[in-house]
């Protein structure tokens, strides 16, 4: 009921311009957000990886409804590879199709996001773009927007997808992502779906979690398995363990501002780990949903606006 609720909440345009526009929600925000600039984004980058984290940027934003909208989004992306290059740090990006003018037209989001995947695959070392997957009405044209980037000559290895254990679907995906090698980032899914495309209990969406995470941990390509959830951590752990499968072959990946306990205590103890660093105005969707993904984060962050 509450994760229904969160979500609900987070497609308030009413709430979302009165949070995004408070003291209050940008205290909020910017324990959990980078920061509003590229220059913010690229300072925690850093900033992380001193820490033994590695990173990937994401310039929040969805649903654009311009094609200046997208490009200027696609500029930012550009220039966070670049500076990613030149600095040498140790980061990649994430996209959403519909920052990049999807809902606008198909074709020129295609390229806009192709353009990014040819400049990530040009990089020495090459460098690698993420697509985050959105709600369901978008799942498809994501899945194949990511075979056909990475079919193109030169892309392979440079390009991924994100699956979300509470969609039934999920595990026929996970297989024809396989099939190609693309590299998978594996989370629980923080949007409202209907019961019969999506999981509806905790138990069920943890289960397959679990189920798909063995699949790909023994599929021979680097994956990123996205959680807080110590359960799950410590049943990737044994799993690993029990398969000798390496360390170096997967990755933890966490939020920025969130469990940064853990994060460090993985590293210390030898794990890969990637901690996903957001920056941009429109974050209050974002957040939203990250509590929803894990509504104990209330807590959490309520306990965060009495320290100094």
């Amino acid at each position: 009921m509450l994760r229904a609720s969160l979500i609900s909440l987070s497609e308030s345009r009413i709430l979302r311009r009165f949070a995004e526009k408070s003291s209050l929600g940008q205290q909020i925000s910017s324990r959990f957000v980078a920061g509003t600039q590229v220059e913010d984004a690229l300072r925690v980058a850093g900033e992380s990886n001193r820490a033994g984290l590695s990173v990937s940027v994401d310039n929040l934003g969805e649903n654009v409804s311009t094609a200046e909208e997208a490009s200027h989004s696609a500029h930012l992306y550009q220039q966070l590879l670049t500076e990613i290059g030149a600095r040498g740090l140790n980061a990649n990006v994430s996209v959403k199709l519909t920052h990049m003018g999807i809902d606008v037209d198909p074709q020129f989001a295609y390229s806009n996001v192709a353009a990014l995947v040819e400049k990530a695959a040009s990089m020495s070392p090459k460098n690698f773009v993420r697509i985050d997957m959105e709600g369901s009405p978008y799942t498809q044209r994501t899945l194949d927007f990511v075979h056909q980037l990475h079919r193109q000559v030169g892309n392979s290895g440079c390009v991924g997808a994100v699956i979300q254990s509470y969609m039934r679907r999920s595990e026929a995906d996970v297989a024809s992502l396989l099939r190609e090698g693309i590299r998978i980032r594996l989370c629980k899914g923080a949007y409202r779906e209907p019961a019969e495309i999506a999981y509806q209990e905790k138990s069920e969406v943890d289960a397959n979690y679990v189920k798909l995470m063995k699949i790909l941990l023994k599929s021979g390509t680097y994956h990123g398995l996205a959680t807080h959830d110590e359960k799950i951590i410590r049943q990737v752990q044994a799993f690993v363990t029990q398969e000798q499968i390496a360390r170096e072959s997967f990755e933890f990946q966490m939020l920025y501002g969130i469990r940064r306990d853990l994060q460090r205590s993985l590293v210390r103890e030898g794990w890969r780990m990637r901690v996903y660093v957001p920056f941009g105005t429109e974050w209050y969707p974002y957040l939203m949903r990250r509590l929803a993904e894990r509504p104990a984060n209330l807590l959490f962050v309520a306990k965060n606006l009495l320290r100094k």
